[in-house]
């Protein structure tokens, strides 16, 4: 790739973020220092990062997103659409992606990432047109989404949804839903039906014990306990992914689930609020490249990018 070409990179800077104020200067600074030629566009709402890729990645050879997994999901169509490399700063609360692609949560270290010009290809989820990265969920996270006031999320970080979640959790009610995969249909009485695109989500838990961001399927679970407060037992096993080992916790992997309720349930996609059901759900394989370092994954091959 010639020297003068290959190397401009648009970084869109989200300042809301939790962490956003403080990453810009760092970010920019090393990107430079590795030979970047960088072009900071802020935005202040997860639409604009869409029109602002779409508007200027023409003259971009890759686009770096600095902020929380919701403005990362946000990207992905205009990332597709672009043909162009992602590179992830992690400035939000739970950074799961960050986490599950094994970039470093430093903002430096992270923009280190970019410049090595080390790619992989991940997969995307997409829920009627929404595009998501970790994980897309009805019930309770939607709840949980719905009133966590923003604020108290930048102030507060995971301990704010901390607090909320046990608000959402001493009203939870279960739901109705029919669960569609591969024709056959089922329907439960579920507090919450969550469907993993990725491998962690919800600040470190994990989707499946098996799960990967690039295994071109997507892993579906239900909780259908009586009582909600069963689920303080699970904690462990969620954080390992091994809650399909309990019989309260139904799941199955497919590429395609379609989710019906009796009334209109908002869905939350990494963190926002996206749309509502009925919902298809069905992965995109190997839709983004992303940045990640080289040993990100045991046995895949990364691909040098960037040529000095």
């Amino acid at each position: 790739m010639p020297s003068n070409f290959g190397r401009r990179v648009l970084l869109l800077h989200n300042a809301k973020a939790r962490q956003g104020e403080g990453a810009l200067e760092p970010v920019r600074t090393r990107l430079e220092a590795g030979g970047l030629v960088v072009t900071v566009e802020p935005f202040e709402n997860l639409p604009e990062i869409a029109r602002d890729i779409t508007r200027l990645h023409q003259a971009a050879d890759a686009v770096v997103v600095c902020g929380g997994d919701g403005s990362i999901s946000s990207s992905a169509p205009a990332i597709i659409e672009s043909g162009l490399p992602l590179g992830i700063i992690p400035a939000g609360t739970a950074n799961d992606l960050a986490r599950t692609l094994s970039i470093p949560l430093d903002f430096a270290a992270a923009a280190d990432v970019i410049v090595a010009g080390h790619i992989r290809h991940i997969d995307v989820g997409m829920v009627n047109g929404h595009a998501f990265f970790n994980v897309a969920s009805i019930g309770l996270s939607s709840e949980l989404a719905q009133k966590l006031d923003p604020e108290i999320k930048k102030r507060f970080g995971r301990l704010g949804y901390a607090v909320a979640a046990l608000r959402i959790l001493a009203g939870a009610r279960r739901f109705r839903a029919t669960i569609v995969e591969k024709g056959s249909r089922t329907t439960v009485r579920t507090y919450q039906i969550a469907i993993g695109n990725g491998r962690l989500y919800g600040g470190g838990n994990i989707i499946e014990e098996t799960a990967a961001i690039d295994d071109g399927t997507l892993d579906l679970y239900s909780l259908e306990m009586r009582n909600i407060w069963k689920s303080a037992l699970m904690a462990r096993a969620f954080r390992t992914g091994t809650h399909g080992a309990w019989k309260e916790v139904r799941t199955a992997r497919c590429v395609e689930f379609d989710i019906e309720t009796r009334r209109p349930m908002p869905i939350n996609t990494d963190g926002e609020i996206a749309t509502a059901t009925p919902a298809h759900f069905k992965v995109l394989p190997g839709a983004v490249r992303v940045f990640t370092p080289p040993d990100a994954v045991a046995g895949t091959r990364a691909v040098r990018l960037y040529h000095g």
